[in-house]
């Protein structure tokens, strides 16, 4: 369990004693609880002569025998943080994982003190939190009283529950104190603390806690003069005593919510997360990054923090901060992404574990991908002891988690391939009207004002939305863009008054295009767009949002709408050949995409596609994959499909052998060398024409004893081709 693991952790850096000895007493230990009391009493008979021999074997190592006293130490003042206890399960988990170790511990040091005496030094000396929900501070106060008295065998003489008042907190674990901030007040609060949990008198319990209160109160009313911030909770105000005697936490654990900042936009909140100076703090980001920078501030030196959160921060924009935080302030020790596996049965989530130590230094992480082979009803453990480590790799970029094979194919994609951006193409959304049901009419309405207006037609352009765009061809559905557009370069915005028509089919949506936030120049122009000149252009368009690649080259001036992209510059054709390659495809979903949707979709956003590696090719590959391209959209319009399968595959084979051709030339599966000469089509020949030069290639090229077609149909028995293609199954 995680708690074994956070437990064995801390107790390793403090005790010289192997990790693998450590590692049998935490997670072994429930096994030694009898055993080793047997083991040792037969071992005194056998040394009194009482009993020749015995079959019983100490489950502790030497080491830990050795030493038991000193571990057991260790174990009594560890301290133990949950900064958003929620429930109380995580500080629960630990406090059973310490009883566990310290009674597997007795037999060697003589410790004589049952269970629930145990509990309560651990309730008492070890487990913190804090919570800014009330109902969730009771609840986790009760659970830990319940976890108590399950052990307590003589409810008559049961104890009062240890006084949890100033360890079971009710605060904003976000906003405190500046750091290294000291008062006075704090040794004295303190003090009076200590005085507090051991009075056992109630009205003398009352008092003191009234003083407490009282100085902890007027720190607080004092935060916003001082600091220009409101104060309710403190950790080293409220747990003073854990900086005195550790100089912070041992342990920080749990599992933060998730919300983003930008929904607290303009709020006071949001303005005090600011001021607390958080170097993750992104306001498009999410708070769970903040309790990861609060989990390290709250830490001693040499501390570890486990939680389990959402894994957007891996590969999204806003984790950017959060990946620099990892990687420049902690030791990240281990990693496990779920990927979007149903962790949690009451919530969507894509989540990962993520556990790290507070220094510096250049420790291998270990890492697990489990985001196709987890499920909750699984033991983890099993599933990490099954699955090999992957790499982690690590950039600014993002963090992603690769089996090594992988690992390897991404390495040779990032040294063949030259990002995206850095060819000098751009890319556009596509327009947004801001009122759709007025700006987009269908076929009968754009017939209409044009019979009324033949004039209409200068202003009426064919629009895709992202779902009419597919693979090499797109599905018009035959609807249309009132382009009253705002002006671009040296064109001036629509005039209105030029299209009577036009005017008179807005006017009946006058007063939704009035009260329109992104209105042109006037309520009938569309807002602002200074690139809706490049919709005109030679352009690459696809759909944002996708179940795989689905590129369309465009020379025909139609416009995109909002759900969809457009990439203008040169070679626009090769490379829409190449962005529909199946490596290219699984190069995007494996390493570039932002991961931020579940199931089968992934998002083709500019940010994300620009980071690509592709290889700029030129001359004869170039124009190869661009006639490629022809073939397979014409074939596409004429619904001839095992033609147009057949081009893909042949796109696909040159796209390896681009990246991979010293292992394509190996396996005798180059493609290339073979190819000769192809047709090109061209704008004045008939459908007819292009029809016969495709069959003619196709004839060719598809002959059983071409050694294209050889190549085409056996790549995937090369290993490289056969490992990508598996993953696209997945």
């Amino acid at each position: 369990s995680s708690s074994e693991d956070l437990l064995l952790r801390t107790t390793e850096t403090n005790i010289r004693v192997s990790r693998e000895d450590l590692d049998t007493l935490v997670r072994k230990g429930h096994l030694a609880l009898e055993n080793d009391w047997d083991a040792l009493q037969a071992f005194e008979r056998i040394e009194r002569g009482e009993q020749k021999s015995t079959e019983k074997k100490v489950i502790l190592p030497e080491s830990v025998r050795k030493h038991a006293e000193e571990i057991d130490t260790a174990l009594a003042s560890i301290k133990v943080c949950d900064p958003a206890i929620g429930s109380g399960a995580f500080p629960v988990g630990m406090l059973h994982e310490i009883v566990n170790a310290r009674l597997a511990l007795a037999p060697h040091n003589g410790n004589t003190a049952t269970p629930y005496e145990l509990k309560r030094h651990a309730i008492r000396e070890s487990i913190y939190g804090v919570d800014i929900d009330a109902s969730a501070i009771d609840i986790a106060r009760l659970r830990l009283w319940l976890s108590l008295i399950v052990d307590e065998e003589r409810y008559d003489t049961i104890e009062p529950l240890p006084n949890l008042d100033y360890k079971i907190v009710r605060g904003d674990s976000l906003i405190g104190f500046p750091e290294n901030w000291q008062s006075p007040s704090f040794q004295e609060i303190e003090d009076l603390k200590k005085q507090f949990f051991e009075e056992t008198n109630q009205d003398s319990k009352k008092e003191l806690k009234a003083k407490i209160d009282t100085e902890i109160q007027q720190r607080y009313s004092d935060s916003k003069r001082i600091f220009g911030y409101q104060v309710n909770f403190d950790f080293r105000l409220l747990f003073s005593e854990v900086w005195h005697q550790r100089d912070g936490f041992d342990v920080v654990i749990g599992n933060p919510p998730y919300v983003q900042i930008q929904k607290f936009s303009g709020q006071q909140i949001q303005k005090d997360w600011e001021k607390q100076k958080y170097e993750t703090f992104a306001k498009t980001g999410d708070i769970y990054s903040l309790f990861y920078e609060k989990g390290y501030r709250i830490l001693r030196n040499g501390g570890v923090l486990a939680f389990i959160t959402s894994n957007k921060w891996m590969r999204a924009a806003y984790g950017k901060k959060l990946r620099e935080f990892f990687k420049t302030k902690v030791v990240v020790e281990q990693l496990i992404d779920f990927g979007d596996s149903p962790i949690f049965s009451e919530a969507t989530t894509y989540t990962n574990i993520l556990l790290f130590r507070k220094m510096i230094g250049n420790s291998q992480t270990k890492a697990w991908d489990l985001s196709s082979s987890y499920t909750a009803k699984t033991s983890l453990e099993q599933v990490l002891e099954a699955r090999g480590q992957a790499m982690p790799v690590f950039s600014a970029g993002g963090y992603i988690l690769l089996e090594p094979r992988l690992a390897a194919i991404k390495k040779r994609i990032e040294e063949i391939g030259t990002p995206l951006k850095e060819w000098g193409v751009s890319i556009y959304r596509g327009i947004l009207t801001g009122f759709n049901e007025a700006f987009i009419i269908d076929g009968k309405k754009k017939d209409e004002l044009i019979a009324a207006d033949p004039k209409s037609a200068e202003i009426i352009k064919p629009i895709l939305r992202g779902r009419d765009i597919k693979r090499y061809r797109v599905d018009f559905a035959d609807l249309w863009l009132i382009n009253t557009h705002n002006g671009y370069g040296n064109v001036p915005p629509i005039g209105i008054n030029d299209y009577p028509t036009i005017k008179a089919h807005l006017d009946r949506y006058w007063d939704k295009l009035k009260k329109r936030q992104d209105k042109g120049v006037t309520p009938y122009n569309l807002r602002n767009c200074a690139y809706i000149g490049e919709f005109r252009k030679e352009k690459i368009v696809w759909a944002e949002i996708v179940f795989d690649s689905a590129f369309y080259y465009d020379t025909s001036g139609v416009f995109p709408e909002a759900t969809s992209f457009v990439l203008t510059g040169e070679r626009t054709k090769c490379l829409t050949g190449m962005l529909n390659s199946r490596l290219l495809t699984f190069a995007f979903r494996a390493f570039y995409a932002g991961g931020d949707l579940r199931g089968d979709t992934f998002r083709y956003k500019k940010a994300f596609l620009m980071n690509l590696p592709i290889p700029r090719v030129v001359g004869k590959v170039q124009v190869i994959i661009g006639i490629l391209v022809d073939y397979i959209q014409f074939a596409n319009q004429t619904d001839i499909k095992l033609e147009s399968a057949f081009f893909e595959q042949l796109i696909d084979g040159l796209v390896y052998e681009l990246y991979f051709p010293d292992e394509i030339k190996a396996a005798g599966k180059e493609i290339l060398q073979h190819l000769g000469k192809l047709e090109s089509l061209t704008d004045n020949m008939s459908d007819a024409e292009k029809l016969a030069v495709i069959q003619r290639q196709f004839d060719r090229l598809y002959d059983p004893n071409q050694p294209v077609r050889n190549a085409i149909e056996t790549l995937d028995s090369v290993d490289v081709v056969r490992t990508i293609q598996a993953a696209l199954k997945k």
